[in-house]
């Protein structure tokens, strides 16, 4: 491959990973050039890309199913101005319920229930299968064959990460939950305390 075609390959690739809505595959940028060139030729130029944006308002980043390019999150409250958006918030219950799921998986949602102390709402479970952030991925052999929940490959990229291991380090989810709750009663307590002293 000459200079000049490695040159044409580099903007093909820059103008597919700019234009593209979604994250963009491996496969797929194959697949542009009729597989004429290799995985690694691919991987190579993807890093000269992102090395190239470094200094720029957005960044090329790897994810679980491929690459994007997306805006630097330091400037995600300029572009919330512009666009007049807001980021999603979820419930207590959505992240506590993903979060579970995220860091415990394959689990079943009585497995969640037990750990959360409190029924899983089946909005919640639809919510994250609707992100498309779960799945099932199996059932576990007890009675009912209850379905084992985990994350996907679209929550590994809406997360900005490649793999699991890249989520933060989470304490003892059961010691985090205990602590609420004991944190509730502590401010409970203190509550009924300044009632009855006034």
């Amino acid at each position: 491959m000459t200079i000049a075609t490695l040159s044409h390959i580099k903007k093909v690739i820059e103008a597919c990973l700019l234009t593209a809505t979604d994250v963009i595959a491996i496969d797929q940028l194959l697949d542009v050039f009729d597989n004429q060139i290799s995985e690694d030729t691919v991987r190579l130029i993807v890093e000269e890309l992102a090395s190239e944006y470094t200094d720029s308002g957005i960044e090329l980043i790897t994810l679980a199913s491929g690459y994007r390019f997306r805006s630097r999150p330091e400037f995600q409250s300029y572009l919330n101005k512009l666009y007049n958006t807001k980021p999603a918030r979820y419930s207590r219950a959505v992240m506590e319920t993903l979060a579970i799921i995220a860091y415990r998986q394959p689990v079943t949602r009585g497995e969640i229930e037990n750990l959360r102390g409190v029924a899983v709402n089946s909005n919640i479970v639809q919510l994250l299968f609707d992100r498309n952030w779960i799945e099932v991925v199996g059932h576990k052999q007890l009675p009912g064959k209850p379905e084992l929940l985990a994350t996907t490959r679209q929550f590994l990229d809406d997360m900005g990460i490649q793999s699991l291991e890249e989520l933060p380090p989470l304490p003892n989810i059961n010691e985090t939950f205990l602590n609420s709750e004991q944190d509730l009663i502590e401010e409970y307590d203190s509550q009924k305390e300044s009632e009855e002293n006034v």
